[in-house]
């Protein structure tokens, strides 16, 4: 969980409270959904998240293991 926490502290830099808003979040948006950044908003970002909240939390458990590898931790 709290490799999750760091990724969203990370990714949402200067838009804490808005993460769509993001430039980082919306280019990822933007290559996932197939939409231009631009024209991301909340709704798009809450809609993605509750209809793949699973492969969410997958990807953001693979971020935690590649920190503890980049820290030279092992996840064992």
């Amino acid at each position: 969980m709290l490799g999750a926490v760091k990724f969203f502290w990370n990714a949402t830099r200067g838009d804490r409270l808005t993460p769509w808003r993001s430039e980082y979040l919306r280019w990822r948006l933007e290559t996932y959904l197939g939409k231009p950044a631009e024209d991301v908003q909340a709704r798009d970002f809450w809609n993605l998240f509750w209809s793949d909240k699973r492969q969410f939390f997958r990807f953001l458990g693979w971020v935690s293991e590649m920190r503890g590898y980049a820290d030279g931790r092992s996840q064992d």
